[in-house]
């Protein structure tokens, strides 16, 4: 078989397997009962939440959280030394909810640490926190039905559980948001086996930015986010170093009764590859790793090259076709015809990851204006 035809249809081995994991993983994924009981007493949750420059989502965030129909709630926030309006939100909210939030105003970040999890860190030492039997962690984009928290709760108190995480959907507004998210929140669930993530002989974990809630008591015994202070990708390696101790960890289905913005135009995914792509553990591998990447995603505009017209054109369409059906019933929005440009990925991909090495080699974490020296 000449080289040409290997590639090609390795390259198209690869992509459908992704698609059947992705349907697969879809399948096993664990829904939220509509209306669950709770016990006559609930257990306190403290949702902690850090916020950087958040002013555009903030609002409607925070209000989501507020009006959850979960009794035992407190909401504590960090405002890491916003610039961008965001100060005034939290205070204006603060003041008209003062039994359920408070907020804690912090600009000075400590060497060795990256912003968000001493945000985190700070909010999960509060009387509030200690107080709590379970913590919420959540990134201030993200929105929430108002009886999402109760039924995740009863969720977690139905079985073993220390750490569950709920996967959100992804609202997508501008051309590059709706062309990249719907592809990269599906490769994020074809690497996470759901039903694998419970099983304590499994290697699988997961953590997510928009919704992780944990026993309190589990962690501190795990060292919480103190310990990985620079680690970008916080949510997954929390989750990992909790399963590695021995606790449960589980996800399940947030949206679209859990939602989000994550970014905001071309400019901010680019800027988020680089956070995320320089935060790998093998991180030094990533010129290797780029190409054989790029050239998968890329196939359907190869293919017809090298004599496989068919192939190239069954990939361009069963991708979106696959992929987007999972993203609406994740985000409750109809198909989008700019899924059509999925290979586009690649070059997004291929910028933030450049960029992502090159933080390393200068030995930083790039995020919201701050550079963190990470030896």
């Amino acid at each position: 078989m000449p080289w040409t035809d290997l590639t090609a249809w390795t390259a198209t081995a690869l992509l459908l397997a992704g698609l059947i994991l992705l349907r697969r993983h879809w399948t096993r994924l664990p829904a939220l009962a509509p209306d669950p009981a709770l016990p006559a007493d609930p257990p306190s949750v403290c949702l902690c939440i850090p916020v950087r420059d958040e002013a555009l989502e903030l609002p409607a965030a925070l209000d989501s959280w507020l009006a959850q129909d979960y009794p035992a709630l407190r909401v504590i926030v960090v405002d890491d030394g916003s610039t961008d309006g965001s100060t005034d939100i939290l205070q204006a909210r603060e003041g008209t909810n003062p039994d359920r939030l408070r907020v804690l105003r912090n600009d000075l970040l400590p060497p060795g640490w990256l912003g968000k999890n001493h945000a985190l860190d700070l909010a999960s030492r509060q009387p509030e926190a200690q107080a709590a039997t379970w913590l919420l962690f959540a990134d201030a984009d993200v929105q929430a039905a108002p009886d999402l928290l109760r039924r995740a709760m009863a969720f977690a108190l139905a079985q073993p559980t220390d750490i569950l995480a709920l996967i959100p959907g992804v609202d997508a507004v501008s051309p590059a948001e709706r062309v990249v998210l719907p592809l990269a929140a599906s490769a994020f669930q074809v690497l996470v086996p759901p039903h694998q993530v419970p099983n304590p002989r499994h290697p699988a974990f997961c953590g997510v930015g928009g919704f992780t809630l944990v026993r309190r008591s589990a962690y501190e015994a795990s060292g919480g986010h103190a310990a990985a202070p620079l680690e970008a990708i916080d949510d997954m390696l929390l989750a990992r170093r909790m399963k590695q101790a021995g606790f449960v960890n589980r996800v399940a289905r947030g949206g679209p009764d859990l939602h989000l913005r994550m970014y905001h135009g071309l400019g901010e995914l680019v800027r988020a590859m680089r956070k995320n792509a320089a935060a790998l553990p093998a991180w030094w591998l990533l010129p290797v790793l780029l190409p054989p990447l790029a050239l998968v995603v890329l196939a359907p505009l190869w293919l017809p090259f090298t004599g496989h017209p068919g192939l190239a054109l069954l990939l361009w369409l069963l991708v979106p076709t696959l992929a987007g059906d999972v993203q609406q019933r994740m985000t409750g929005r109809p198909m989008d015809l700019l899924w059509a440009l999925w290979p586009l990925n690649a070059l997004v991909f291929a910028a933030g990851t450049a960029w992502a090495f090159v933080d390393r080699l200068r030995g930083v974490n790039h995020w919201r204006g701050r550079d963190v020296k990470l030896r």
